[in-house]
């Protein structure tokens, strides 16, 4: 089945006949799949993509990198990832994961509660929902990572302009976590899309109150505010030690051309001076 409109009218179709529990696990392996060039003759569903994987399971993708696998065994784990590789850019050498046992129960109340969510059945939207959270949790993660790596480098430079009153000579430095900061929002918004809802409640919107107790279990919306603040911050610093610098370094430049007006004037009075 490879046209949208056959993945359409099979987007209900329930996985994992005869499983009542199954694993779930989320990983971030590189910045981007290339999404376009992953193999579309066996895709289950788009939007997003979910491929099988391992001998019962399947695969969720997502274009800023990340892959969420539901009943895949960790042997098969790795050979799936194995063969993504080649449609990945910039592989991360560790991931961040995240993991979540699903359980279905036809007539519960669909919750989660202590890493297990209860579904009333595993159809292919909810499972492409659950997923949709996950990557998000897992990529929030690695972005927590990165800025807060970023605030240990950025540190001590905000210690010498607090102690010694100079932002110090390390331009170039301040100039990358300036340029840190701005790619990890710009890829929030871009790839990430963290604030948006999951495409599947446009067709399923009675999915939407799990959707929401699940971006709240998850903590995605307050976790995407404090990261925006962090970048914020950290953009504001890196901006407000660059602006002094360069205004040290126009200062100094401003010495430098009255030293050698003052040396001008000198050799022109000792010019004058040998003359008479």
């Amino acid at each position: 089945m490879t046209d949208a409109s056959a993945v359409g009218e099979d987007a209900r179709r329930v996985l994992f006949p005869g499983h009542t529990q199954i694993r779930v696990r989320g990983l971030n392996i590189g910045g981007r799949i290339d999404l376009r060039t992953v193999e579309t003759t066996h895709r289950l569903a788009v939007a997003p993509i979910v491929l099988p994987a391992g001998a019962n399971g399947c695969a969720v993708l997502f274009r800023y990198g990340v892959v969420v696998l539901f009943d895949v065994e960790p042997i098969e784990e790795g050979s799936f990832i194995s063969h993504l590789k080649p449609f990945v850019d910039q592989t991360y050498p560790q991931s961040q994961t995240e993991e979540l046992v699903l359980r279905v129960a036809p007539d519960g109340t669909e919750d989660v509660y202590n890493g297990v969510l209860t579904l009333q059945s595993f159809d292919l939207q909810r499972v492409q929902m659950v997923a949709d959270v996950l990557a998000k949790s897992v990529v929030l993660a690695h972005y927590e990572a990165d800025i807060a790596s970023v605030f240990d480098r950025i540190e001590p430079l905000a210690e010498s302009l607090s102690r010694e009153g100079r932002a110090g000579t390390r331009g170039r430095e301040l100039l990358r976590h300036l340029g840190g900061s701005l790619l990890i929002q710009h890829r929030m918004v871009w790839r990430v899309e963290v604030a948006e809802k999951s495409e599947v409640l446009w067709d399923r919107p009675e999915l939407e109150r799990l959707y929401a107790r699940l971006m709240d279990e998850y903590d995605i919306r307050d976790r995407h505010l404090a990261l925006e603040r962090k970048l914020a911050l950290v953009s504001g610093t890196a901006e407000t030690l660059l602006d002094l610098l360069q205004q040290r370094r126009s200062l100094r430049v401003e010495w430098y051309i009255v030293l050698l007006i003052v040396v001008e004037i000198l050799l022109t009075l000792y010019a004058m001076f040998q003359q008479g």
